[in-house]
């Protein structure tokens, strides 16, 4: 698995959660993953809903390979359909789970095989929202915080 983030310690967290090789996001990012995996990516996913990253993903596959687009980008974005035809590949997308498939994701969680908690690297109170929130500009926390009521009491 080859990780790309601007945030060293996300790069670090992914690396601690198997990730074979971490990139720093830059210009030509799309050329080193397609050297490090050969020819180009079997699959990309993208979560962070950014236009650049998306095309930097398009550009990153294989010929026949997926991309996974998780949430909505925002406006309108270009896709170079001459690469998506001409090499084949496919641009799936997904905006949420359906509540059908919780028991299965919540089996597999309850099993061990797939554990949210790990990647829970910050946990904070209702109180210190607003200043999380605004620091997200800025980059976030790796991982995930969760907001509990109390926590930062």
């Amino acid at each position: 698995m080859i990780a790309v983030d601007v945030s060293p310690g996300a790069l670090a967290l992914a690396a601690g959660h198997g990730a074979a090789h971490t990139l720093a996001a830059g210009p030509d990012i799309a050329g080193q993953i397609r050297e490090i995996a050969g020819g180009g990516a079997h699959l990309s996913v993208d979560a962070i809903g950014s236009a650049q990253v998306a095309q930097s993903a398009l550009r990153s596959l294989r010929p026949r390979g997926r991309h996974v687009q998780i949430g909505l980008l925002p406006g309108e974005i270009s896709l170079d359909l001459t690469a998506l035809i001409g090499r084949e590949l496919q641009w799936l997308g997904s905006h949420g789970m359906a509540a059908h498939e919780y028991p299965e994701m919540l089996e597999l969680i309850r099993s061990g095989a797939v554990r949210p908690g790990d990647l829970v690297t910050r946990v904070i109170g209702l109180e210190d929202v607003p200043e999380a929130l605004a620091a997200m500009s800025a980059g976030s926390t790796p991982g995930v915080t969760v907001i509990r009521p109390g926590a930062g009491v």
